[in-house]
Parts: C-alpha cells; structure tokens; sequence
C-alpha cells in the first residue's frame, strides 16, 4: 500500500517512521523547500517516547535531549513551591520510558535523518485532492500529482488536507499569547537553576523555563492573556522590554531569566474546537491538523506522535482502507479530545488571580490531587498508542 502523508513536521515525520516500519511504501511531501524548526522548546512525555524508542531512536534521543528531574510548579512572587512531581528516573521506572526535554529542532533533524531521503519531497505545495475510490490523487502547486492508497493531513493548525475534507474554517484564537525565548545556559549560571520544569504561576499569566540542547540552552515562555490577536506566527519578533514590564514585580529569578535572553519571538495560541471526524473515505488527519491545543498540558506533540504509532497499527490490522482509517479516529477522538479540554483548562488554573480560588487551587496541588503528581496524570503517561 503506498501512502502519502502531507506536512513533514514532528507529527508527519513520526507517522511516516511508523507507517514505513509497518511495511508501507511511504511517501512525506512537504511545502517548504527546506527543513527548518523556529520553535524553541518541546515536551516529550513516556507515552511519546514510548513510540519513539520503538522506532529504534532511543541513542539518537540521547544524545540532544535532558531528561528534567522533576516539574516544579512555583507562585509568582515568592518563588514558593506549590507542586513538585518527580520526573527522570522515577518517571521512567513507573511508566517505562523516559521524560525528555528538547529543542524543537534537534527533535525534527532526528525524525529527518532516520526517513529514507529519497522519499521525502521539499517545495511540494499541496493545492488540492481528489479522492477517486480505489486511489488518491495529491495536486501540488508546481503542476505535479501523485497517486496514493491513502493519504494523511499533517500539515498543521492551517491544514490544507482538513479545508479540502471538512470546508475552510479560521483556527480561533484563545486569547493568550506567549513570548518565548533561548538563553545560553552559561549567562545564567549563578541563578543555580535545577535541570527540572519550573512553572511560575501568577494572576493573568504564567512563566515556563527547562533546559534543551544537551543542557547548553534555557529554553523560556512567558505567557499572558490578550484581548485579541489578527493572526497566528511563530516568527514574529517581540520586545524584550514589554516581558519585563509585564513581569514586573515578580521572583528575580524569572526577571534574571528573561533579561539574559538576546532576543524573544512573540506567538499568538491558536486552538480549534474538536472534530466530530477526521476522516472521509481514503484520507485522514492527524496532529494539529485535527486537535490543534494550547501547550498548557504538554501535550500538542506527544499526541501527534500517538496518532502516527495508532495510524500505522490500524492500517497493519489490513482490510478495507477506508475502514481502517475510521477505527484510527475512533480510537483517538475521545482521548485527543480530553487532552485539548484539559489543556484549555490549565490557563484559567494556572492564571488564577490571587483569592480563595487560588488558594483553592495551591491545596488541590499540594495535595497531589491534580497537576503532574503520578497518580493524577498516569492516564497520559501509561498509553500505549
């Protein structure tokens, strides 16, 4: 069976590792001539690595990745610890595989080395689609076409796959956008920062800081809400200058963070409302072109990444291709649905102004009764995609 995925990002590059490791001939067509990563920071979870490792890159994950000792979540002002959940070796011995830090771009380099060169198509800018029954034709901008059994949208929150199966509809904007940013970890030596992720949390907002690139970079995200936005980037250039007026008064350590970095990147969260179906005869979605979320639970990519190991686990199964991709949705849409609400969820937790739900909010912590204690969050951890 020949299947083309569309979009070769961490979500197309994973499902077509799969798809390939199940014995298909696979094909990724990707609208950029080059590949390249702008994002900073990234999350990979066990149930996410689990899926990597099995595709036999557990040494080239190493190599880049750190594995953080614990997520920290701390208050705004004072730097007190509200919830501290244990991460490296006791993540990975209570569900198997390790918890992992990385540089959004160390992560696709990795995914790009290990799939054949030969089957991976730049500057192919996906115009349209036809399904015919028995086949799939792609069009692409350059006049091209290719025929497929199968093909798979992972080409983003702007997907061109889901416009053609399910009509154009504008990602919404969540109101919060986010400044992100990369400091060298030697500018920020004498803060003594823990290799852990640390969450401050604060009234409208929140800061986010781990280290990536083998401990070399202190990767940060500073995020606040705004009234409205015109558009989603990854590219836009921010003012270093507005973080710290809009951080003013808070820990010294996320001021110092943030007037050590050189430069930060200003990103709008989009998100969209679940889909009732991703699928419509022999073409599917998967990643952000189906549940695009906000990155408050982690979790964007590690979904991706179970979509492309359950895709390819389905389509194995055999029969009727159309069949196989409507088991795929079934078996991810309630789980993917879950994630996006409680991703949602987390910016009204985590931006609660200070009060008795606040405070509310710090017992519940404590307590180890929501967060990212073990017994709260195994049911993401523990998946098998």
């Amino acid at each position: 069976m020949r299947i083309n995925v569309i979009g070769a990002g961490i979500g197309g590059l994973t499902a077509a590792l799969s798809l390939l490791d199940a014995g298909f001939d696979v094909h990724v067509h990707e609208r950029a001539s080059a590949l390249t990563e702008t994002g900073a920071g990234i999350q990979l979870s066990p149930n996410a690595t689990r899926v990597l490792h099995g595709l036999g890159l557990e040494k080239e994950l190493a190599l880049t990745a750190v594995r953080p000792l614990a997520f920290h979540q701390r208050r705004w002002d004072d730097g007190r610890t509200l919830q501290r959940a244990p991460l490296g070796d006791q993540v990975q011995a209570r569900f198997g595989f390790p918890y992992y830090h990385m540089h959004r771009a160390d992560l696709l380099a990795l995914l790009a080395a290990a799939f054949p060169a030969e089957r991976l198509h730049l500057g192919h800018r996906l115009t349209g689609i036809t399904d015919h029954g028995s086949h799939v034709r792609a069009h692409f901008g350059d006049g091209g076409t290719d025929d497929a059994d199968v093909l798979v949208g992972a080409d983003g929150i702007h997907s061109r796959v889901r416009a053609e199966l399910f009509g154009a509809e504008n990602p919404r904007f969540t109101g919060c956008v986010a400044y992100r940013g990369l400091v060298p970890a030697d500018r920020v030596r004498d803060l003594a920062i823990e290799v852990s992720a640390q969450a401050w949390l604060g009234p409208g907002q929140h800061f986010v800081h781990y280290f990536v690139s083998g401990q070399r970079l202190l990767n940060f995200v500073a995020v606040l809400e705004r009234d409205a936005w015109t558009h989603e980037s990854w590219t836009d250039r921010g003012d270093l200058a507005d973080v710290l007026a809009a951080f003013d008064g808070w820990h010294p350590q996320v001021r110092e963070i943030v007037t050590a970095a050189d430069e930060t990147y200003l990103w709008a969260l989009f998100d969209r409302a679940p889909l009732e179906r991703w699928s419509r005869g022999r073409v599917t979605l998967l990643g952000d072109a189906c549940h695009a979320m906000l990155p408050f639970l982690a979790q964007g990519a590690a979904q991706a990444v179970e979509d492309g190991a359950t895709l390819a686990r389905c389509l194995a199964d055999g029969g009727d291709p159309a069949e196989a991709l409507r088991r795929y949705e079934t078996s991810r849409l309630a789980r993917t649905s879950r994630v996006q609400a409680m991703s949602a969820a987390n910016k009204t937790r985590f931006h609660l102004p200070d009060g008795p739900d606040q405070r509310d909010r710090d017992a519940d912590l404590a307590a180890g009764a929501t967060g990212w204690s073990f017994d709260a969050i195994a049911w993401l951890y523990e998946h098998r995609a």
